[in-house]
């Protein structure tokens, strides 16, 4: 059982550096689904993913239909949307199987005719909508991963850092 996150054509370097750093943290797997809106070379992704870019699986999709043609068939796809009527509260992810949770562009999802497509599979994060338009990229991708981490009870992620081993000055 393993853990995805997918980006459907990310457009800003430092959102998917957080995802990347984020990725490393929770053994978590990375998709992204081109036209990138950044190089990979952007010093913003790198600074944003510090020094752990070595530490995160990486692949690449060159279009959503692509990516699609990857998933095992026992895969469960979550498309991540605000239009969702399903909170990712509300779903199972303890479940013997790969979770790959798929997220739109930042300025305009995921194209409209998919979602209505995959209505079923679509989960959501509650927010207040009055306030703001979404929620940012990065900081979603973490809450839904570590939802499902703590259904799975944290798999491979022990603790290692203690005060006293602790090398930061």
């Amino acid at each position: 059982m393993a853990n995805h996150i997918v980006l459907f054509e990310p457009l800003m370097p430092a959102n998917t550096g957080n995802i990347a750093r984020t990725c490393a943290g929770t053994n978590t797997e990375l998709h992204l689904i081109e036209p990138l809106g950044f190089s990979t070379d952007d010093k913003y992704l790198k600074r944003a993913g510090l020094d752990y870019w070595d530490k995160v699986k990486i692949t690449y999709h060159p279009n959503l239909p692509a990516f699609l043609a990857t998933l095992p068939k026992e895969a469960k796809l979550h498309v991540v949307s605000k239009f969702a009527d399903h909170a990712y509260t509300e779903v199972d992810y303890a479940t013997n199987t790969d979770h790959y949770f798929l997220f739109g562009k930042e300025t305009t999802g995921l194209p409209e005719m998919f979602m209505r497509q995959n209505k079923e599979k679509c989960i959501r994060i509650p927010q207040n909508d009055e306030h703001i338009r979404a929620l940012n990229l990065s900081n979603t991708a973490a809450i839904v991963v570590y939802e499902a981490l703590r259904q799975q009870g944290f798999p491979c992620l022990e603790k290692t850092h203690t005060y006293e081993n602790d090398k930061l000055k």
